[in-house]
């Protein structure tokens, strides 16, 4: 090989030879500083918030207040007064009967009837006058308020209910501590004397009516819807209390009695009706 080619060698090997150890300076500066970074610290986690749940709002349960029946019966003891005990006894309701005192001393069959009813718990007993209007002489007797009241006192003596509660006969007549209502203002001496002397005078809001043979008018079904009707329009003297008027002597025949029982049996269904006997009607305390 020639000196030239030889020179040529030298110089390429030379200039290689720099540049790899400018490289590798770059490299030695490079590798420090990549060493020593420092990475910037990650920010601290956050606390969850805690979240307090709100009490549920109790539901307030709103019981609706049943409507109160007062089964009444007028004119016992008699021969169909048995047959409204046997169905207020399997039913298990109350029922005042309003007793004529003249009636209790008839016959035999009515005192043993009376004493009957002394011993239920299902029935109470009332003032229904002794004589009856002086046996259904009722403009006459009216038209005098001592005899009105002297006819009560004289029952009341008799028989000595429980409570101070007349109904008058023949007469729709209220006197109570917060009613006051004549059917017949002729009347209206004889109720406020009776008020006088510490009665209570109850009258109705629904009667079932009976014919001159003592057998029903309407049908058990035309009296729940009287009673409903009465209750929807307000018709009663005391709001959700209704008085009804029956007579116990129009429920002798099986079908009669079996009309008093079905009622009984259709009120008690609908849930909506209490019984109550008329010791605890509003106003009579």
């Amino acid at each position: 090989m020639n000196a030239e080619s030889g020179g040529f060698f030298t110089s390429t090997t030379l200039f290689k030879t720099s540049l790899l150890t400018v490289a590798l300076s770059a490299i030695y500066v490079y590798e420090p500083s990549r060493k020593h970074f420092i990475p910037a610290p990650a920010s601290p986690p956050q606390e969850k918030k805690s979240v307090t749940a709100k009490p549920k709002a109790e539901k307030t349960i709103q019981v609706k207040k049943k409507k109160t029946i007062y089964l009444t019966f007028d004119d016992g003891p008699n021969a169909g007064t048995k047959k409204v005990m046997d169905i207020l006894q399997q039913e298990d309701i109350p029922a005042t009967l309003f007793l004529i005192g003249e009636h209790v001393y008839g016959s035999k069959m009515q005192k043993d009837i009376y004493d009957s009813l002394l011993l239920s718990r299902h029935i109470e007993l009332a003032n229904h006058s002794f004589t009856h209007a002086c046996h259904n002489s009722y403009e006459a007797f009216y038209n005098n308020a001592d005899t009105v009241t002297k006819d009560f006192q004289r029952c009341a003596d008799s028989l000595h209910f429980s409570n101070s509660i007349v109904r008058t006969p023949g007469r729709n007549i209220w006197r109570t501590e917060n009613v006051n209502v004549t059917d017949i203002k002729k009347s209206k001496e004889a109720g406020d004397s009776i008020r006088s002397k510490g009665f209570i005078a109850l009258g109705w809001d629904v009667e079932w009516h009976f014919t001159k043979t003592q057998h029903l008018v309407q049908s058990d079904s035309l009296m729940i819807n009287e009673i409903d009707s009465a209750f929807a329009k307000n018709l009663t003297k005391n709001k959700n209390a209704l008085v009804l008027l029956a007579h116990d002597r129009s429920f002798l025949s099986p079908e009669d009695s079996g009309a008093l029982h079905n009622l009984i049996k259709k009120l008690k269904q609908k849930g909506d009706y209490a019984f109550e006997t008329v010791s605890s009607y509003p106003g009579t305390n």
